[in-house]
């Protein structure tokens, strides 16, 4: 059952693809691409798409970056979000919130459960409210990637997803942005 109401016009979003790897470079980055890929098929606008190490101060130095830029809506990150040393995605991240979104990653899990099983617990995947944009932590496989896009953000971000979706309510949550950028 499509939850799409196509009498309504599409609105596209600004989003920037962040991926965190200390291995990773644009020819080998896949789930970065991939993440990219999904979101101009969907009619979205990629900003930036950057690869920075699993270092806490230089992902928050970008995701800080691109939540006071007017142009960036949505950031999305992939890699990161396990829990072994290097892993500090949510550790660099979550500190910027000033609301977390738990039901993301509350789906996401059980969205992963589906496909690989309770191996889903290794990752701490989240995402919140920072300066009015929207910032999504995504584990750094394919597979992580295309469920978190098909099965939760391609819909919440797009306007016309019934009943709701996170893009009716950015024009109140952009307002303290909007004022910084004056």
């Amino acid at each position: 059952m499509s939850r799409i109401d196509e009498t309504r016009p599409f609105i596209p979003v600004r989003v920037a693809v962040l991926t965190l790897s200390d291995t990773r470079t644009k020819k080998t980055d896949t789930s970065g691409v991939l993440l990219a890929n999904m979101i101009k098929e969907a009619g979205h606008e990629v900003i930036e798409h950057a690869i920075v190490e699993d270092d806490a101060k230089a992902i928050r130095k970008q995701v800080k970056r691109w939540m006071k830029d007017p142009e960036v809506d949505v950031v999305i990150t992939t890699g990161g979000t396990g829990f072994t040393g290097r892993d500090v995605t949510p550790d660099a991240v979550k500190p910027l919130f000033e609301k977390e979104i738990d039901g993301f990653s509350a789906l996401f899990h059980m969205l992963s459960y589906q496909k690989v099983g309770t191996s889903t617990v290794q990752s701490r995947a989240c995402g919140g409210v920072a300066e009015g944009t929207y910032i999504f932590c995504v584990p750094g496989s394919p597979g992580a990637c295309k469920d978190a896009w098909y099965g939760i953000l391609k819909d919440q971000l797009d306007n016309r997803h019934r009943p709701c979706s996170f893009i009716e309510i950015m024009p109140r949550l952009q307002e303290k942005k909007k004022a910084k950028a004056k």
